[in-house]
């Protein structure tokens, strides 16, 4: 190649030819639009891809080299194509696809393109790149897909005798991706000599009338065709069963139903529908029945305290348990039976005789005054005792009493009794007992001789009186005219389940009398206001029950009623098709997250009426039952808390002493089962989710012994517990704090529970255990323990208030107070004062001191003949010490030595000499010495 040798005659530099020099960029279009079939991989661009360079002819310079391909806007596009270059000197590039392209999955494709020339030489040098260019690329159906039908089996029934426009819908889909060949053009049956047709939208009639006798079931066989002519790759059956002479009533009942904790609502009869038979119906009439009787009191509720509920539900608070639990404070339940309730609530039980809950003179006095609201939970009989038929039907001559109560108001004492007498509930009311007249309330009632549970309110603000029984308002009938009846003796007291025989007898010995027989949950009186009708209605309200689905999807003429309770909800209606339509939306709901599992039977009642009175049809009632499941066992888990809690004895012992929980946190899950099987794994699996819950109650207790009020308390912001109006019960065994709140919430009380000693408690370490629960105890958190160690400082054990601690401890001597703070002092024995690893160290020392004793005495008397020989014979009184002033001091730590101001000089006027002793063994601390102190006649003292 001379060329590139030739040299200018008049310049000295050489020249580069022009013919070489890549002063262009390559030129495209800037879009391009493709098409490639799916059985090819040429994409068809227009306009064709041509790549034009101004340096042309120029070898290299003007030629095309190459394409890139890039990412389009979907960042897709490159992967799947390439770009070649067919001729370099005229730019001509070819578009393919690197592998076959589906139309089914993905029918466009869009990326850039771009050229770039050959640059100044083979190698490429200086090479210069187009602009990029959008090509979108569309890829053309192939009829590669048969049609498929929906099922291959289709099912119908039909009654003999008619001609139908439909019986049955057949329906057959096709993969393919463009209209021309996804779509099906008709349809064909292809068992000859059948009594049915078919069009083009795959619709079934027959083409005569059917005859169950003759032949009881038809089946054939159908086949789809798609516009390409594909024929479908399955042929559908078709089974159409004859159904004989109609027969009137429900069709589609399901017997048994089964309902998920946490799935909301479910539709109780999503294929029922009512068979007439053409039948002329003006009137249909059906009553659904939920028996939740068994079921808590009456329904599923909250698994709460009563007085949770209240909380939850608004209540003004300050009403006062009349029957709380049995408890060292309230001690007058703790002779009545309890019975077990599903809904985790106290049930006492009375048997009219001798069962009387006497509440004491210090709770009654708090319940003054003409204004107050009594609430209770009731049951008429035993746990497993029907009422008798003469009580049923309010025959019983014996008032069986519920609450008797004489208060002492401002300046006067009231009475009221409640009573339950056959079906009736009566409220005997004396404003004043020493003047006015009493009132009888006079309700009548079913609800108290049914022996099911009711929730009774009775809001008294004399001389008005409201009752509610299961949140409906009941007006009671005034009887002014009681008769002559003794005025009570004006002496404070309060029965539960009976009443006393004489109210005028203010005698200490009490005849009780009016035994209630039956069964009672919390009774509770809030004294000074009524509670207000929602507040009612909330305390009652079931969290379970009958529902309809959409109202505004009711027919007209259509009617829906459901009872307070839910447990029966009634339809009625006179079109049987918007009838079939809202039953089919009865439901069942459930609001609580863990409902209590069980069966609830269920019950259909259907009566029509007909214009032929006479032929109109009878149909019998339907009976099935409804199971809720399981719940998913909430986890609560406690955490953020380490097993030891070291902090110095003087933190403790301030006058806030150190929170036990700073850090805690309260997480709880739901743990369910996992379907492995449906995503290729083997076995089962957990899955647990974090969810929001309400806690109910949290419990600190200190193991071991109690704790000692005079040496050590818990201590608790009783601020955060007002505010948030939690009850707190703080005893030397436990502090228990009750109430449902937020998680949140508890964790705030209890990172503020503190833990106080007293000076000079001398105490190494304490153990406490904290656990939560939630619905009423239903479910309960795991137990964290903590160890709490108490770190003492080198003053704090020689000061003579812990001298008996000193000498039953041991601590490192290498530490100094300063490093103690953040360790933990080991304590195997829980609430024990002298731990075993220090009584081993301890004997130790005891053996270790002895040898080290007889150690320095065998070498004071060997320096002592050594003495008596040097000197010749000196005097015996001169300088010999006295061995009865030997003083041995056990130096436990090198740095308290230096702080009690013992230092190595050489003390007296030089004389003494000092040696030190022998180290101790590896057991013991590297820096304990022992020190051997004498004092001789001279009164100079020397140590060894």
């Amino acid at each position: 190649m001379h060329w590139f040798l030739v040299i200018a005659p008049f310049n000295p530099k050489p020249v580069r030819s022009s013919l070489s020099a890549n002063k262009h960029k390559p030129w495209i279009e800037t879009e391009y639009q493709g098409i490639v079939m799916e059985n090819d991989n040429t994409v068809l661009l227009n306009p064709p891809l041509f790549a034009l360079d101004k340096d042309a002819p120029l070898h290299y310079a003007g030629e095309i080299c190459g394409f890139r391909v890039h990412n389009g806007p979907s960042g897709s596009g490159s992967v799947q194509f390439e770009a070649v270059v067919l001729d370099r000197s005229t730019g001509e590039g070819l578009v393919r696809s690197k592998e076959p392209l589906d139309c089914e999955s993905q029918r466009e494709h869009s990326f850039t393109i771009q050229a770039y020339d050959c640059g100044e030489g083979p190698d490429g040098v200086n090479s210069k790149k187009s602009h990029k260019a959008t090509v979108h690329v569309r890829v053309n159906d192939v009829n590669e897909f048969s049609p498929v039908f929906v099922e291959r089996r289709y099912e119908a029934s039909v009654p003999e005798g008619r001609l139908f426009d439909r019986i049955v819908r057949v329906e057959a889909l096709d993969a393919d991706c463009s209209p021309q060949y996804s779509q099906i053009c008709f349809y064909d049956i292809i068992t000859p000599n059948v009594p049915f047709a078919i069009d083009n939208d795959g619709n079934i009639k027959n083409t005569e009338p059917l005859d169950s006798k003759r032949q009881r079931v038809h089946t054939f066989w159908v086949t789809a065709f798609d516009c390409g002519k594909n024929r479908a790759q399955a042929d559908a059956q078709v089974v159409v069963t004859v159904k004989p002479s109609c027969k009137p009533g429900w069709n589609g009942w399901t017997k048994r139903v089964e309902y998920t904790p946490g799935s909301g609502s479910i539709p109780l009869f999503p294929s029922l529908h009512l068979e007439t038979c053409e039948e002329t119906v003006w009137n249909i009439q059906a009553t659904v029945e939920l028996q939740t009787g068994h079921i808590g009191k009456g329904c599923d509720r909250d698994s709460y305290s009563d007085r949770s509920v209240r909380r939850l539900c608004g209540a003004v608070r300050g009403e006062v348990d009349l029957l709380p639990p049995p408890s060292p404070a309230a001690n007058w339940t703790s002779a009545l039976p309890t019975l077990p309730s599903s809904d985790s609530s106290l049930v006492f039980s009375f048997n009219g005789s001798n069962h009387v809950a006497v509440v004491p003179d210090s709770v009654v006095s708090a319940l003054s005054g003409d204004h107050f609201t009594l609430q209770l939970w009731m049951r008429r009989g035993g746990a497993n005792i029907q009422p008798s038929a003469t009580q049923s039907r309010g025959n019983r001559k014996e008032e069986e009493t519920i609450v008797c109560s004489t208060v002492k108001n401002d300046d006067s004492y009231s009475h009221y009794s409640l009573s339950v007498h056959g079906c009736r509930l009566s409220l005997f009311y004396w404003p004043d007992v020493s003047a006015a007249r009493p009132v009888k309330f006079l309700w009548k009632l079913e609800q108290v001789c049914d022996s099911e549970w009711h929730h009774l309110s009775l809001s008294v603000q004399f001389p008005s009186v409201t009752l509610y029984v299961d949140g409906v308002t009941f007006d009671p009938a005034l009887i002014h005219d009681n008769g002559a009846i003794p005025n009570p003796a004006p002496r404070q007291r309060m029965l539960i389940g009976a009443c006393w025989d004489n109210i005028t007898c203010v005698c200490t010995l009490v005849k009780f009398v009016g035994g209630y027989h039956g069964l009672l949950s919390g009774v509770t009186v809030r004294p000074g206001s009524v509670e207000p009708h929602s507040v009612v209605e909330c305390l009652y309200a079931c969290r379970e029950g009958l529902d309809f689905g959409d109202l505004e999807t009711l027919g007209s003429g259509m009617k829906v009623h459901v009872n307070p309770s839910q447990s029966v909800l009634v339809l009625e209606g006179d079109d049987i098709e918007s009838f079939n339509r809202a039953v089919q939306q009865v439901t069942y709901r459930n609001s609580l997250r863990f409902a209590t599992p069980g069966v609830r039977p269920l019950k259909l009642t259907t009566s029509l009426r007909c214009f032929n009175e006479e032929s109109c049809l009878s149909l019998k009632q339907l009976e099935g039952y409804l199971v809720v499941l399981q719940p998913d066992a909430p986890q609560i888990s406690l955490s953020g808390v380490g097993p030891h809690l070291a902090r110095p004895a003087p933190e403790f012992e301030g006058p806030r002493g150190v929170p036990l929980f700073p850090e805690l946190r309260i997480v709880c899950s739901l743990s369910h089962a996992v379907n492995t099987a449906a995503q290729g794994m083997e076995g089962g699996a957990l899955m647990s989710d974090a969810v929001a819950h309400t806690l109910d109650g949290c419990e600190v207790q200190p193991l071991g012994e109690e704790l000692n009020p005079e040496r050590e308390e818990l201590l608790v912001d009783m601020d955060v517990v007002r505010e948030r109006g939690l009850d707190i019960i703080n005893t030397t065994a436990y502090i228990a704090i009750t109430g449902a709140e937020s998680i949140s919430v508890y964790e705030d009380v209890l990172r503020s529970v503190r833990y106080r000693l007293a000076r000079g408690s001398g105490r190494f370490e304490r153990r406490f255990r904290l656990s939560c629960s939630e619905m009423n105890g239903r479910y309960t958190s795991n137990e964290l323990t903590l160890e709490v160690n108490f770190l003492h400082s080198l003053e704090s054990l020689y000061h003579p208030s812990h001298l008996l601690a000193s000498q039953q401890q041991f601590l490192h001597p290498s530490h100094h107070s300063g490093e103690l703070s953040g360790h933990t002092l080991p304590n195997p024995h829980r609430n024990s004062v002298v731990p075993g690893a220090a009584t081993v160290i301890i004997m130790v020392c005891v053996g270790f001191l002895v040898v080290m004793v007889i150690l320095g005495v065998f070498r004071i008397r060997s320096i002592h003949r050594r003495g008596e020989g040097s000197r010749g014979g000196a005097k015996e009184g001169s300088n010999q010490w006295d061995d009865s002033a030997l003083t041995i001091i056990v130096n436990p730590m090198e740095s308290y030595e230096s702080r009690m101001g013992i230092s190595a000089d050489t003390e007296g006027d030089g004389e003494e000499e000092e040696e030190e002793a022998a180290e101790s063994p590896d057991d013991a601390s590297d820096d304990q010495r022992i020190i051997i102190k004498k004092e001789g006649r001279d009164g100079n003292a020397r140590r060894y």
